[in-house]
């Protein structure tokens, strides 16, 4: 048998192991999103992978002999969902390449990069490294500014690097005690870190200037995080708080390539699936969960949950128990 799985329940430490290049190819992407895998010696080839899921956060520990892997448009186009990676280089060195930029990622460096557009990611020897994917709606920032920052070298000697990068490297060294609530917990912590250090590499570099709108945009999603929680939040209530007319408020989203409705929608049930997801949370009726954060019908909240995730709340979150 080329390729071996140990298997066990959503929650615990998954091991596979390829000996084979054809067998990696295929563990590959089904462990990711569809790949194609490249190799210059794939008769020596040898790969392990050590994966587990906290909610919607795949965390995948990746040991293996030189190869590179291709995102290509017609791979993009079978695909459903859309995903952010995000990459620890632990041991070796790899090049990223997305969006016309390419970075050289050495051990302890990050670099973010987009499922729903092409990009390579090529080692030309033996590495190991730690892979984060979760879907774009995770994260606390439109996907257009994200783009901003993809193949981009994040450095651990620099800015907030110095702690995240140590913390992601934790989290590859203790895969196996990552359960429970505190596990499903530090999935979510593990974003919000994300957000904040992609933010503050956008200020650092001056990357958001490109656009006059960008400190007004971070400004309203600031605010917009900070109210969701109110029924009443809406285009007019956020006009008013920034002092500007509806109008401009829906140009700027335009500009970030959203509308100001959809992004409180979406923000809102982002926070209603995380705590249908936590366990400490079981207690609480789906009601009282969607009224937290603005719902105040149960019934326009269950259809638009069901049309974003697929599933009504009520079965979202007995899966999620199973």
């Amino acid at each position: 048998m080329s390729a071996t799985t140990a298997h066990g329940t959503a929650s615990a430490v998954q091991t596979a192991v390829a000996d084979s290049f054809s067998a990696w190819h295929d563990l590959i992407s089904a462990s990711f999103v569809p790949l194609h895998v490249r190799s210059t010696d794939a008769e020596h080839f040898h790969g392990r992978l050590r994966s587990r899921l906290l909610d919607e956060l795949s965390i995948v520990e990746v040991t293996a002999t030189g190869h590179s892997v291709h995102r290509t448009p017609s791979l993009i186009d079978i695909s459903d969902r859309p995903y952010f990676k995000l990459n620890l280089q632990l041991s070796g060195t790899g090049i990223l390449v997305q969006d016309q930029r390419e970075a050289l990622l050495l051990p302890g460096d990050l670099a973010i990069y987009d499922t729903n557009r092409p990009y390579t990611l090529a080692f030309a020897s033996d590495f190991r490294t730690l892979v984060l994917m979760f879907p774009h709606d995770a994260l606390e920032m439109p996907v257009g500014s994200v783009g901003r920052l993809t193949a981009r070298r994040l450095p651990s000697d620099r800015g907030l690097g110095r702690m995240i990068s140590p913390f992601m490297t934790q989290l590859a060294e203790n895969l196996d005690i990552l359960s429970g609530p505190s596990g499903h917990r530090l999935a979510h912590n593990t974003v919000d870190l994300l957000s904040t250090l992609l933010s503050a590499e956008l200020d650092r570099e001056g990357i958001s200037s490109e656009r006059p709108h960008d400190e007004l945009f971070a400004n309203i999603r600031r605010y917009i995080e900070a109210n969701l929680a109110d029924p009443d939040l809406s285009p007019a209530s956020v006009a008013g708080a920034h002092f500007i007319s509806t109008r401009h408020l829906h140009n700027v989203f335009q500009e970030a390539g959203t509308t100001v409705a959809s992004w409180i929608r979406s923000r809102r049930l982002e926070n209603c699936r995380r705590e249908l997801r936590d366990p400490l949370m079981a207690h609480r009726p789906v009601s009282n969960v969607a009224a937290r954060w603005g719902f105040v019908d149960a019934a326009h909240f269950s259809r638009i949950f069901r049309a974003a995730f697929g599933e009504p709340p009520s079965a979202y979150r007995r899966a999620g128990n199973i």
